[in-house]
């Protein structure tokens, strides 16, 4: 089957199985192989016998797992299966996994296709959708990595209804940096949400109650996924526009870092939403950001996702490890920031009196 590695399908889909083997059509049954996790396995493959007819390797879960040696436990299966340059892999579970293992796919002899089926909110808004895969490595966040588009990515709201909170809140973090960098509207959509409770516990509704709590989800969804689009289609190489998804990632990468080098990883949405309150503060003092408009969009953020969980003196680290931000210019910080909610400034270096600022303000000093 002939597919183009720069053009991605997104598949929205009450039946991620249909969607799939609609897909697969044109491929051969030895030719699919498949890579999940182990809590996916657990939950949701052996439910769903089609997914059992392909090889499959199962990793461990979890963002400690996005390492060199995961990597290579997909190479070495991709090659123990026989997988040829015309083979497919499908990447079935939450975002390290589509990342990891479609760098996997982009590699391995020089790159095969693969298809994403993200199952969790996270992945489904942005891990999975715009090209990028990788690991991390020496203790940086995604510091190997490729831009290779996925044949298509299917999202099927079903798998979400197993996510706990935290899980949940991780995935809305990422749709609340696309409702600030893009669409008030947006944004003003997901305040109204209020995800106060685990999906699951919502769609334990009972019909038609839960059905409809399904699709005000996946509409919120669809929203988010075309911000993220958006974006990508304009920019792939992330040369200029797409550096708008950054907002909230270098400061929130940097956390997320300090963490993994702590032994206590943090959810990845949880370290991008202090990074967000970071960064509104740095856009209030670098862009003229209303002061009042970043003041409500921290009581917001810190409501969902707690207090900061560094002391002040890891505040050098945090900074140090900005320093290593693959986003840098001739040494200097590199941020995107904000004008207003939807104005966005890429290419913005603040200094270190600057950057110590904010973060005494995320930790509420």
């Amino acid at each position: 089957m002939e597919y183009s590695k720069e053009t991605t399908e997104i598949i929205f889909t009450p039946s991620a199985e249909e969607s799939l083997a609609s897909l697969l059509q044109g491929f051969q049954a030895d030719q699919v192989l498949l890579a999940t996790e182990q809590t996916v396995e657990r939950l949701w493959l052996h439910a769903h016998p089609y997914f059992g007819r392909f090889p499959m390797v199962v990793l461990p879960a979890g963002e400690e797992q996005k390492k060199l040696s995961s990597v290579a436990q997909v190479w070495e299966f991709l090659s123990r299966s026989g997988a040829s340059r015309r083979s497919i892999l499908i990447n079935v579970g939450g975002g390290m996994l589509t990342d990891l293992a479609g760098f996997a796919a982009s590699t391995f002899k020089r790159g095969i296709g693969f298809i994403n089926i993200p199952t969790t909110l996270l992945s489904q808004v942005d891990a999975s959708v715009g090209g990028k895969t990788g690991f991390n490595f020496l203790g940086l966040k995604n510091e190997i990595g490729t831009f290779t588009e996925p044949l298509a990515v299917i999202i099927d709201t079903h798998f979400l209804s197993t996510l706990d909170r935290g899980n949940f809140l991780s995935g809305f973090a990422e749709m609340i940096k696309h409702g600030l960098i893009a669409d008030p509207v947006h944004l003003q959509e997901l305040m109204d949400y209020q995800p106060d409770a685990t999906v699951s516990q919502r769609w334990q509704l009972p019909a038609p109650a839960g059905e409809k709590e399904r699709e005000r989800l996946s509409s919120i969804i669809r929203r988010s996924v075309a911000i993220k689009k958006h974006f990508v289609d304009q920019d792939p190489r992330e040369k200029g526009i797409r550096k708008a998804l950054n907002f909230g990632h270098t400061t929130g990468h940097a956390i997320e870092s300090l963490a993994l080098e702590a032994g206590e990883p943090l959810l990845h949405g949880y370290a991008v939403a202090w990074g967000m309150i970071a960064e509104l503060h740095l856009s209030v003092s670098h862009c003229g950001f209303p002061r009042d408009e970043a003041v409500r969009m921290t009581r917001w953020i810190r409501h969902l996702y707690g207090e900061f969980p560094f002391l002040p003196g890891r505040f050098k680290a945090l900074h140090d490890l900005m320093s290593h931000d693959k986003k840098n210019e001739a040494g200097r910080i590199n941020f995107t920031l904000l004008s207003s909610p939807g104005k966005i400034l890429t290419d913005q270096f603040c200094g270190e009196e600057e950057i110590f600022a904010a973060l005494k303000i995320l930790y509420n000093q």
